[in-house]
């Protein structure tokens, strides 16, 4: 062991620290860029494209050109899955998870069985909520064919007539 007498960084034959050290700075840089490299601009445009997509396809749904427009469940049905699919691009491509290490499936797989697992378990108290209830709050409770109501009054109605206008 030999100590010269030198302190700092070792640096090459025939170079001074400051160089050594911008030579380092330069190769992180690089690696940086490198590991950082989504595709550039174009893949986000594509992305957002897609998702305006999807939005006027869920936006269709309340059109006369929509073919199932006596069947609201296929409607509701359609834009969920449309929804879903929106929620995945946003996250896979702008909050960048595509790109991430597996670690990810530790995250999200978890939450994910939580979520459903919940939803499962919310299913008797969605199908049951009039199950037993005082007597006021059933005569103020929703019913199917108070949607019907509705939906004549809005084409009878006042308000109809402002929307031929």
């Amino acid at each position: 062991m030999s100590d010269h007498g030198t302190h700092g960084p070792v640096t090459r034959p025939g170079e001074s620290a400051d160089e050594t050290l911008h030579h380092a700075a330069e190769a992180a840089h690089a690696d940086h860029g490198d590991h950082h490299s989504h595709g550039g601009l174009g893949k986000y445009v594509l992305v957002f494209l897609a998702l305006c997509g999807l939005t006027t396809m869920s936006f269709l749904t309340y059109s006369p050109a929509w073919p199932w427009r006596d069947q609201p469940q296929v409607g509701w049905t359609f834009m969920m899955a449309v929804s879903c699919t929106k929620a995945m691009l946003v996250i896979l491509f702008f909050m960048h998870v595509w790109w991430e290490a597996n670690w990810k499936y530790v995250l999200t797989i978890p939450a994910a069985m939580m979520a459903l697992f919940l939803g499962i378990m919310l299913i008797p108290d969605v199908g049951l909520r009039n199950r037993m209830v005082s007597q006021e709050r059933a005569l103020h409770m929703a019913r199917g064919a108070d949607v019907k109501l509705m939906e004549k009054a809005s084409t009878e109605g006042p308000f109809a007539e402002a929307a031929a206008h």
